[in-house]
């Protein structure tokens, strides 16, 4: 229960961060870090049962058809993490409610919540698509954290993305693999379940996957450089993400699936070689490196390239090593990243080449990240110095000779140039004072709260390692498969990895003795290649490919778009129809259909002939009009209702864009005609044939008959499209109501963007034999303005209806908000001008609040058994049913009112233009202020 409750406690707080930002601005981090510290408090007892042996679950379930559940297990590996992502932000928060300005910060303390959720879930799942979901959440949110440091990170953010994503999409397909291998999706099974293991092409297969979804995750080479990329976000920010979220996950994933794999050479060995690497060459980095961040961010590339290279000897005590290195880096990278941020916060600088005798001006600040900086090193009595022993004690003991020479020697090295990038992280301290920091002053007490906290964890538990052992020895069982004891000490007697940490030691104090001349030699020897500069040159790249095979195709012409796939489908039809030329087994027409086939036509032939845009518009809706009647006539009601609707709402909305538009299409040339009447006759006969080879040749689907059979009695509605809508795939429903809410909104975004609405485009002068009644806006809207009156109230009482009775009858939350959208549209036809509309909706709003209504009612069938499993209760006096479909439906029908009221008020915009002399295409090139810009200019010609 405890799970359900501190997971449902950070979602809560998810969820409600973003209100309290407007009244507690930077001090919600105090209550987010208050939140995590009292969480892992609430974990001790569950903590003291895992470490006795148990193992804490709990679980809901989410896709029960496919046996996918929300499945959460704690075990020791899992509460080690656990502990560090809740102690770690705690820490980060506290220091966050300092390190920002006042005032609102929008959202940044509820990324971050999730952030520490997303790893929670990571850590905790113990279902594989609970674990790729929670996975590729820490991926969006590290994204969204770097992203909003300003223009400057959008490119790192981009680099971030792109490289964590493409790991995301490796750990999917092992997910995929090994759920249809065993048939099922829980983690502790599948790692127990030795079927797959036999399987050695597919034993193979998830074994790469899952490195490449870990060294992506944990910037291990080559595909590192996204780690120091990412310094481009926040301190706090860089804080969380090195000690505690994301790069951890790589981490865990390789000590998860340790059982599995520990034997393996293959997995021995690409361990080895990338983390041994990966820890040298990080650590090379950190000593050329000017900015203190960045040497940090080095340096958690080294430090985890030495815990995937220990992970890979595959024995207790190495796994072991790494859980236990994992808290000591927590802790002191953690510190370490706050004590860089405060340094910036209070000189003004973080490049080491301005900083010099900070230890006058910030003492305890100094005091803070020298303990940080000598656990990073391995100096007892800290942490460090315990959890590198027992890293190099793992390669001691390591069974080959060459893992424990060649191995451990690399080990060291890794370690010694760990000692020289920690002193030089302590050189802004050392030395006279600089100019820069004699303007910095030390920081408040409160701003030192986390890194005082995290130097004084590191020194107490390097003090008394035992406070560990039993946890340790309960991890090893979960990595290692069976019961183990390791021991915590700081003497060991003359180990071999007492004189590989004495080694490790003098090496870097003899690099710290040379270190002017070694850290000058160091950057002036860069390497030719890049990891950025080849994410770049990659990207270039594959974007001119990218024109070259769009090219056929690039501009606006309808042409170019319609022949690809009709010839396509033309060659498909060649291929395949003449398969089945069997004679229809029913009539395929009645008297009917060729009555209503008659004005579908006609207006097809005189969207041919026209050359008005207006007439265009005026006769493509007719045609939709008839099809919305022949839809009525076929029986399909729900249909019919959405087709009519859509109709009258896309020819208001392309009405509205076609003032801005010239009256006529420009006359196009005989080959154009005759390119134009080929490919239409192509694509009529084409779809003649497929309707009539396609259509009514097989009996209803068992699917079909199931719904019919099974509607009313599992959902007490007998309305089946509804349904099928709302309730049985209601899921593909929000999802594309997500999609037309985006859609909407990247309109109006793109409005903006262009510097629309388009009145610089054109209004020419009036027509001189034009009425006075037709030519006056105010008087021409009488009409509509006096029946709107009547008819407002008429529309809005329909559309409720036709919500609530969508259970039964033909209706529902789609067809309630296009008819509401339809007063919409009706109001802004009955305005003489843009100013005078009265209705001015809120539409970003009202999509977000129809989505989260939708997603609220999908999330309370958890009580029931899964996502979007409908709750009902009927109410006897009125003999009406009320569930939670009908308020998914009524979330529906406001995110529709919502897009609508976006396309009308973004589209549907006009300034007032005093008139003047227009060209021939209805555009005023008189004066620069009222021309349609370049660019779209171009897409209406090439649209025409």
């Amino acid at each position: 229960m405890i799970l359900a409750v501190a997971l449902l406690t950070l979602v809560t707080l998810t969820v409600a961060l973003p209100f309290l930002d407007r009244f507690l601005g930077r001090r919600a981090g105090w209550l987010v870090g208050a939140v995590f510290a009292v969480l892992a408090v609430a974990l001790l007892p569950a903590a003291a049962q895992v470490v006795a042996g148990d193992v804490v679950t709990w679980e809901q379930p989410w896709i029960p058809a496919l046996g996918v559940d929300l499945r959460f297990r704690l075990d020791g590996l899992a509460l080690l993490f656990t502990l560090v992502v809740l102690v770690v932000g705690a820490l980060v928060k506290f220091y966050s409610a300092r390190y920002f300005p006042p005032g609102s910060q929008g959202g940044l303390f509820t990324i971050l919540t999730l952030f520490g959720l997303s790893m929670l879930g990571v850590v905790l799942a113990d279902d594989l698509l609970v674990l790729y979901v929670s996975w590729e959440l820490t991926t969006i949110c590290s994204f969204l954290l770097i992203g909003r440091q300003g223009a400057e990170a959008s490119a790192p953010a981009v680099r971030t993305v792109v490289i964590t994503a493409a790991g995301g999409f490796a750990l999917l397909v092992a997910v995929v693999l090994l759920w249809s291998a065993t048939g099922t999706t829980r983690i502790s099974a599948i790692l127990t379940d030795t079927r797959w293991q036999e399987n050695e092409g597919l034993t193979m297969a998830v074994m790469v996957l899952l490195l490449l979804a870990a060294f992506a995750k944990s910037a291990q080479l080559p595909l590192h450089f996204w780690l120091p990329d990412a310094m481009a976000a926040s301190t706090p920010v860089s804080a969380y993400l090195h000690a505690a979220t994301m790069v951890k996950a790589g981490v865990y994933l390789i000590l998860r699936f340790s059982p599995a794999y520990s034997d393996d050479p293959r997995w021995q060995g690409a361990l080895l070689t990338v983390g041994l690497l990966t820890a040298v060459y990080g650590a090379v980095l950190a000593l050329s490196r000017h900015d203190l961040k960045e040497v940090l961010a080095y340096s958690t590339m080294s430090q985890l390239g030495l815990m995937m290279a220990t992970a890979g000897l595959g024995t207790a005590e190495a796994l072991v090593a790494v859980s236990v290195h994992v808290v000591a880096h927590a802790l002191f990278k953690a510190t370490l990243f706050m004590t860089a941020g405060i340094v910036e916060h209070e000189s003004g600088s973080r490049d080491l080449r301005d900083l010099s005798g900070l230890r006058r001006s910030m003492p305890v600040t100094g005091a803070v990240a020298a303990v940080a900086a000598a656990s990073l090193a391995g100096l007892p009595p800290l942490l460090g110095f315990v959890t590198k022993e027992k890293l190099f004690a793992g390669f001691a003991a390591a069974e080959s000779d060459v893992l424990s020479w060649l191995g451990g020697g690399l080990a060291v090295t890794a370690s010694a140039l760990t000692f020289a990038y920690a002193y030089r992280f302590l050189t802004p301290y050392l030395g006279s004072r600089s100019r820069t920091a004699g303007e910095a002053h030390e920081a408040p007490a409160l701003f030192l709260l986390g890194p005082v906290l995290g130097a004084v964890a590191g020194l107490w538990l390097g003090v008394r390692p035992g406070r560990l052992e039993d946890l340790a020895g309960r991890v090893g069982a979960d990595v290692a498969g069976h019961e183990t004891h390791t021991s915590l000490a700081l003497w060991h007697g003359l180990a071999p990895e007492l004189f590989m940490s004495l080694t490790a030691l003098t090496v870097g104090a003899l690099l710290c003795v040379a270190y002017r001349p070694v850290t000058g030699f160091l950057e002036r020897r860069q390497a030719p290649v890049t990891g950025v500069g080849l994410f770049d040159r990659t990207t270039e790249g594959l974007t001119v490919l990218g024109r070259w095979v769009s090219a056929p195709t690039a501009g606006f012409g309808p042409a170019r778009h319609l022949i690809p796939p009709l010839a396509v489908l033309g060659l498909f039809a060649v291929v395949v129809m003449p398969l089945d030329v069997l004679p229809h087994p029913a009539p395929v027409t009645r008297g009917t259909d060729w009555l209503m086939l008659v004005p579908v036509v006609a207006a097809v032939a005189g969207v041919v002939v026209v050359r008005s845009r207006m007439a265009v518009m005026v006769l493509t809706g007719v045609a939709g009009l008839m099809v919305g009647v022949w839809f009525l006539a076929l029986g399909g009601a729900d249909l019919a209702l959405t087709q009519l609707l859509v109709e009258v709402l896309v020819i208001v909305v392309a009405v509205l864009v076609m003032r801005r538009l010239p009256r006529v299409f420009p006359r196009a040339s005989r080959r154009q005609r005759w390119s134009a009447a080929g490919i239409a006759v192509l694509g009529g006969v084409l779809a003649g044939i497929a309707t009539y080879a396609l259509t009514g040749r097989r009996e209803r689907s068992p699917a079909a008959e199931w719904y019919l059979r099974h509607t009313e009695a599992e959902t007490k509605a007998t309305n089946v499209v509804n349904v099928i809508i709302t309730e049985f795939r209601a899921l593909d429903t929000l999802g594309e109501v997500t999609v037309l809410g985006v859609a909407a909104l990247s309109v109006v975004a793109l409005c903006t963007t262009l510097g629309l609405p388009l009145a610089k485009a054109v209004r020419g002068p009036r027509r001189r034999e034009v009425g006075r009644v037709l030519g006056d806006p105010e008087a021409n809207a009488i009409m509509p303005r006096v029946t709107g009156q009547v008819l407002y109230p008429v529309i809005a009482a329909l559309s409720g209806y036709l919500l609530l009775r969508g259970a039964d009858l033909p209706g529902g939350g789609f067809i309630a908000g296009l008819v509401a959208g339809g007063g919409l549209a009706l109001a802004y036809l009955a305005a003489p001008s843009e100013r005078r509309v009265r209705i001015h909706l809120r539409f970003a709003l009202a999509v977000a609040a129809g989505l989260l209504t939708a997603l609220v009612a999908g999330l309370v069938g958890f009580s029931h058994g899964g996502f979007l499993v409908p709750l009902s209760h009927t109410l006897a006096v009125v003999d009406y049913t009320v569930s939670t479909a009908l308020l998914f439906d009524a979330g529906i029908f406001v995110a529709v009112v919502g897009v609508v009221a976006a396309f009308l008020q973004s589209l549907g915009v006009e300034h007032d233009v005093p008139p003047r002399r227009a060209d021939p295409h209805g555009l005023d090139e008189s004066e620069p202020d009222h021309a349609v810009p370049a660019d779209v200019a171009r897409t209406t010609d090439g649209g025409s």
